[in-house]
């Protein structure tokens, strides 16, 4: 039974996000900041699906709750995929949302708009105390900007241009984002994978987390 969820993120704008969309499901909602102790995962795997599983394995067994982890990668067509799975870490470890944007555009300096297509993928896994792991994943096409547009979001938000919208992820709003984008996609397929599961309702309608 699933008594509670720990988000496997300690990156505080993709844990709103995700709180968000998981408002609904009945089941409390703990992050990481409630585990201080926690000593954090080393990302080192190969595909955002080996990252996802690791983090949410290693916080289901350190917290003793079921846990739900993520990770992304962009993949821009004319780079051949990169930054692909080092997308959070494009322009050095310590890199900056906007350090790793300017290393894009300058990657991408040249480059005509109809060649700048590239998806961001996200992979969500759910797992338990005991070890064993399902996942499920977003995708959202788009193309990478000429320039930084928006002020909203994270990441490459402010150069990553929706057609459907018109508009970039920065310029959206936190409902509209949280609607269409890939890590959206990802987590609301997640709640299929918590529904299959019986887990303790949630009093009063409010959220455990602090």
């Amino acid at each position: 039974m699933i008594n509670s969820l720990v988000l496997a993120t300690a990156n505080r704008h993709k844990a709103e996000e995700m709180q968000a969309i998981l408002a609904d499901v009945g089941i409390p909602i703990l992050t990481l900041k409630e585990f201080p102790d926690f000593p954090g995962v080393e990302e080192d795997g190969v595909t955002c699906q080996d990252n996802a599983v690791k983090k949410a394995k290693a916080t289901a067994a350190f917290t003793g709750h079921w846990a739900l982890a993520d990770d992304t990668g962009l993949e821009v067509d004319a780079l051949q995929g990169r930054p692909g799975v080092y997308a959070a870490r494009y322009a050095g470890e310590h890199a900056t949302y906007e350090d790793n944007c300017k290393k894009l555009l300058q990657e991408l300096h040249g480059v005509p708009s109809d060649q700048r297509t590239a998806r961001f993928i996200t992979v969500v896994a759910l797992a338990n105390p005991d070890g064993q792991t399902e996942t499920v994943e977003g995708v959202l096409e788009g193309i990478i900007t000429q320039e930084f547009h928006g002020t909203g979001g994270f990441g490459y938000d402010p150069v990553f241009y929706v057609p459907q919208a018109e508009k970039t992820l920065a310029e959206m709003t936190f409902a509209e984002k949280n609607r269409m984008s890939h890590l959206a996609q990802a987590v609301i397929n997640a709640k299929s994978l918590l529904a299959k599961h019986p887990h303790q309702q949630q009093k009063s309608g409010r959220s455990a987390a602090r």
